[in-house]
């Protein structure tokens, strides 16, 4: 089997792969643990499967109105700053969520951390692919989608420890006060992203939006990832409903099931990350893909199950579904061009958070319990819808492995800069 040269990392990329695996973290945790939290807050605010499932995706609808509307912006500012201000942002939503006490303020509470919140990602992509060659990208989104593992290591089940203790609500508090220990991290320690600026050609915001969907490449990543979306958060709403309501799992288990599947996540991160880098991201993409489907089909049509094989499931299911994620985000960041990098992942992350969106009130409205307290109805059906939307992704991820073949991998100057600051540090 063909392998490639692996490209080390300077020391300046190393802690920006640090900063932006923790801007991921808590952006992440804080989408992530809605769902935990779900069985507690349709409850806690008498909401039906279908009101929960709204309020998952005002966050996703915010999100991808909110990158639409940057999109066009996205590559005229230093990306720093954008970081900086979109954060900050998501610090005071994520707060702001802590303070709703009905289902209309959390859903505008969500709407508004999604406006800010949604951006992030794009932002963290678009510094990605100028710092890092296409070479290093398996790796460097290996590192960075830790922060999914992570938040259900450390973040879950603290968050549902201290839900249990102290409400609903301390979860979202404690993220914002993880969020602005991270913000002073990106004031001191990154440094100016400025480079793209000088590439620009578009005289206006909304030309350059128009120019960059206009491309039919790029609207070929944007189709792969809003498939991959709806493949990804169709079950996740209903994840700890499912569980508690029809696997039979308690409240105190629930903490230990996430923090067992994020382990596995931890664990496998770098190593698919290496994979990708070594081998192929698009064979890894759809091997993993296959795997999920399977355990997908089995996993929504149990009913109660003892716990260790639930666990099983969950750790075999996240294997599949972190394995897609890695590849598929550098084939992904491979289209753009370097003048139309921030637009393009802004859009991207638009069509990641409405297509999440999309499927999270869809699965909400084929989903049905009778009683909060009774078993969900329908989970198998999600998951079948799941496989299908998952198919067309293969072929898809499969146009997108093509494109970023041809592409030029054109990195150079940001490199040499990183190598210059490493010295400093």
């Amino acid at each position: 089997m063909e392998t490639k040269e692996i490209i080390p990392f300077t020391g300046y990329q190393k802690i920006v792969i640090f900063i932006l695996a923790m801007t991921q973290f808590t952006v992440i945790l804080d989408f992530m643990v809605m769902s935990p939290l779900g069985d507690m807050l349709i409850k806690s605010l008498s909401m039906k499967p279908s009101s929960f499932g709204i309020a998952v995706s005002a966050y996703a609808f915010s999100a991808g109105i909110s990158g639409l509307l940057t999109a066009g912006f996205a590559d005229r500012f230093d990306r720093k700053k954008l970081l900086l201000f979109f954060y900050t942002g998501f610090i005071v939503g994520t707060f702001l969520c802590s303070l709703a006490n009905s289902f209309e303020l959390l859903v505008a509470a969500r709407i508004i951390t999604g406006l800010f919140g949604g951006v992030i990602s794009s932002i963290s992509m678009a510094i990605i692919t100028d710092l890092f060659s296409l070479k290093q990208r398996g790796r460097v989104m290996g590192f960075i989608q830790m922060g999914f593992g992570a938040s259900q290591v450390l973040g879950i089940p603290i968050g549902l420890y201290i839900a249990n203790k102290w409400g609903w609500e301390s979860p979202f508090v404690m993220v914002a006060g993880v969020a602005v220990i991270i913000a002073v991290l990106i004031v001191v320690i990154l440094k100016p992203i400025t480079k793209h600026l000088g590439m620009q050609h578009d005289k206006s915001a909304f030309k350059h939006l128009w120019n960059t969907i206009a491309k039919k490449d790029y609207r070929i990543g944007f189709a792969a990832t809003a498939a991959l979306s709806v493949g990804g958060f169709m079950m996740m709403p209903f994840g700890s409903v499912f569980a508690v309501n029809n696997l039979g799992v308690t409240a105190e288990e629930l903490p230990l099931l996430f923090m067992i599947s994020g382990v596995t996540s931890l664990l496998i991160m770098p190593f698919i990350g290496r994979l990708s880098d070594k081998i192929s991201k698009f064979k890894i993409f759809a091997i993993a893909s296959i795997w999920t489907m399977i355990i997908c089909v089995a996993y929504t049509n149990l009913s109660a199950t003892p716990f260790w094989i639930v666990v099983a499931l969950n750790v075999l299911m996240m294997m599949g579904i972190m394995s897609r994620m890695v590849p598929s985000s550098a084939l992904t960041s491979a289209i753009p061009a370097m003048e139309d990098r921030g637009a393009f992942m802004s859009i991207n992350s638009s069509m990641q958070q409405i297509a999440g969106g999309i499927a999270a009130a869809a699965s909400g409205m084929i989903v049905i319990q009778k009683t909060k307290f009774s078993p969900i109805e329908h989970y198998d059906t999600v998951g079948f819808v799941v496989v299908a939307v998952t198919m067309i992704s293969i072929y898809l991820m499969y146009r997108v492995n093509r494109l970023a073949q041809r592409k030029p991998d054109v990195v150079a100057p940001f490199v040499e800069k990183a190598e210059l600051v490493a010295a400093e540090f």
